[in-house]
């Protein structure tokens, strides 16, 4: 059975090329383009990781995680935050709402998979 990612941002391009990719290491790509749809995918699929930008339209990523930890059915997905907001404070609150990495824009598609296969144990199916 193949892994689920849902990949949660409102650049379609960003989007595309991450699903591309993902898809491209055999996994099930989900996506959603605002916090709030990215949260109800959750919900409902129960995927085996969220990759998820922070300035998004509806629900911004910092309340979509903080949301998804405190609700038991998706508290144990892990969450990678991807965004364009770099500072130390916007890192910092990244982790603080749940996640367990955090990548900035622009950033390497490569190390992200390799990332994600750390997290989700490489080689397991």
């Amino acid at each position: 059975m193949k892994r689920k990612i849902l990949v949660v941002d409102d650049e379609v391009a960003i989007v595309r090329v991450l699903r591309d990719r993902l898809e491209m290491e055999g996994f099930e790509v989900l996506t959603a383009y605002d916090g709030a749809q990215g949260v109800e995918i959750a919900r409902k699929e129960q995927p085996d990781l969220i990759i998820m930008d922070i300035t998004m339209p509806n629900m911004d990523g910092l309340t979509a995680a903080r949301l998804l930890r405190e609700q038991h059915e998706t508290a144990h997905i892990p969450i990678i935050m991807l965004t364009a907001r770099g500072q130390e404070s916007d890192e910092r609150a990244g982790y603080q709402a749940g996640a367990i990495l955090y990548f900035t824009k622009p950033f390497s598609t490569r190390q992200l998979v390799r990332e994600i296969w750390r997290i989700l144990g490489e080689g397991e199916e």
